[in-house]
């Protein structure tokens, strides 16, 4: 990567980091490999998944799944309602996408405001949302969403165009027809590769705390880019904007091969979960607090109790 002038400690660390000049190969038989590991995995669920069905996954649903069986069930029937709190991420990622092409020198503020004009007007998306939103309520969600771009800009070296960045880049995996449909949204995407030699880094922009879930949920990028390009990612990196510091892995041949296993398990578990018949697990962990079934859990109500207790 080009060295940008005027780096601070923060933007240099990330730059280091990311700016490995070593490319790793990777077999050209490695996609098909994948596809059809996963074909003969997802063959004996097809018969109780439904003719006509279509199964979607994502990191989220895989990630339910593996933590909390009763969470995912719960989630499949919950209506989704926009809020200040997840506008912020949207509006937030919206600005973020404007910045790799934005002319001039753009403040924080001018990326946000842009953003949220241009999500106004989406049908698919918050347009309704944002454009209800009360005086203060988007004064709000200004002020939430400028603070993460800012933090971003100022710990973040500057995208040269060199790298060839991407925002919100969609990859998409299908298998049976289209019946199972693995699917993702990279927030962020710098190189490319050569022919069978990695060099994109596949970043996901995260607030809060490092957790382990963090790290399966960019293996499941860089398993679907792999089946889409037959080339993986050289560098996962999950970038904590609160602490301005990139938590980094290698990709490598097995970790592809353990995405995939768990990736499969995952969806033999979600359509074995939509018969009557299966009593989803309940495994109280700190997703508990935001559950829409944390106050007729017993198992989660007690866990919440004895953390509430602790702390």
């Amino acid at each position: 990567m080009t060295l940008p002038r005027s780096l601070n400690a923060a933007q240099q660390e990330v730059l280091d980091q990311l700016g490995s000049t070593e490319r790793p190969s990777f077999e050209p038989s490695l996609r098909a490999q994948l596809r059809h590991e996963l074909d003969q995995a997802f063959e004996p669920m097809l018969d109780a998944l439904g003719d006509t069905d279509t199964l979607f996954v994502s990191k989220r649903s895989i990630g339910m799944v593996h933590s909390c069986e009763q969470l995912f069930v719960a989630d499949q029937t919950q209506e989704f309602e926009w809020s200040v709190p997840i506008a912020r991420g949207i509006v937030s990622h919206k600005a973020i996408e404007l910045l790799v092409g934005y002319r001039g020198n753009p403040t924080p503020l001018d990326l946000v405001e842009a953003a949220i004009a241009r999500l106004e007007n989406d049908a698919y998306g918050p347009g309704d949302f944002l454009l209800g939103l009360d005086e203060g309520s988007r004064a709000e969600l200004v002020a939430l969403a400028n603070d993460r771009v800012a933090t971003f800009m100022e710990t973040f070296p500057p995208l040269e165009r060199t790298w060839r960045p991407t925002t919100e880049s969609k990859v998409r995996a299908e298998f049976a027809n289209g019946r199972i449909q693995l699917s993702g949204k990279i927030d962020l995407q710098l190189g490319f590769s050569r022919g069978n030699e990695a060099g994109k880094v596949t970043i996901d922009l995260k607030t809060g705390r490092a957790h382990r879930t963090h790290i399966d949920d960019l293996r499941f990028y860089a398993l679907i880019d792999t089946l889409k390009t037959g080339t993986p990612p050289r560098l996962l990196v999950s970038y904590y904007l609160e602490q301005g510091t990139p938590h980094t892995e290698a990709v490598t041949e097995e970790l592809l091969w353990s995405s995939a296993r768990r990736t499969a398990e995952a969806v033999g578990r979600m359509i074995e979960l939509r018969s009557a018949d299966v009593t989803p697990e309940r495994t109280p962990s700190g997703a508990c607090t935001f559950c829409p079934e944390r106050d007729e859990c017993e198992p989660g109500k007690v866990f919440l109790a004895e953390r509430a207790q602790a702390s």
